[in-house]
């Protein structure tokens, strides 16, 4: 198993486990598939720092899943707080990927001086919170009925993760 940033190689893999999750689940909010094309700005040799951050996770040669982080907002203000997101392929669950793949998001965070992580989960998706949980996210928020997908009303919780104490400088 290796844990790396991912490849423009790799952009069809991550677009499949993301298409899957679009199409089947409310663990996004899109209803289309977007494609490869949509992850080509978080890929490239200056994306290991910044505002997009996507991460793979290869077995056998094959991406299992892939962790992401984004601009939480476009204001100057959120520039330290990004948000965060893993998606699994349907044969990578209950191997321990998640944990790895955001053990290594978060480590690339901190290292850029982001204070806060935060990821919106659809509920009900216990296995996802069980994740945030165990990699030290709170649950600090449930937003109802704020999605609507597959003709019902979906809520969303909010989970965030302090990843350091320090002030920006400035």
């Amino acid at each position: 198993m290796q844990i790396r940033p991912a490849t423009e190689d790799d952009l069809p893999e991550v677009s499949a486990i993301y298409d899957h999750h679009a199409i089947t689940s409310v663990s996004t909010f899109d209803d289309q598939t977007p494609g490869p094309e949509r992850w080509l700005p978080k890929v490239g040799p200056d994306r290991l720092h910044g505002e997009h951050l996507l991460v793979v996770v290869a077995d056998d040669g094959e991406v299992r899943g892939y962790a992401e982080s984004s601009v939480f907002r476009p204001r100057p203000a959120y520039d330290h707080t990004r948000e965060v997101s893993v998606y699994l392929g349907l044969d990578a669950r209950q191997h321990g990927y998640g944990r790895k793949l955001y053990d290594e998001l978060l480590g690339l965070l901190r290292a850029d001086g982001i204070h806060v992580a935060l990821a919106v989960i659809a509920k009900p998706n216990p296995a996802s919170e069980a994740l945030h949980r165990a990699c030290g996210f709170t649950l600090v928020g449930v937003v109802e009925e704020v999605g609507w997908k597959f003709g019902a009303w979906v809520d969303t919780g909010w989970w965030q993760l302090k990843l350091g104490e320090e002030t920006p400088e400035g």
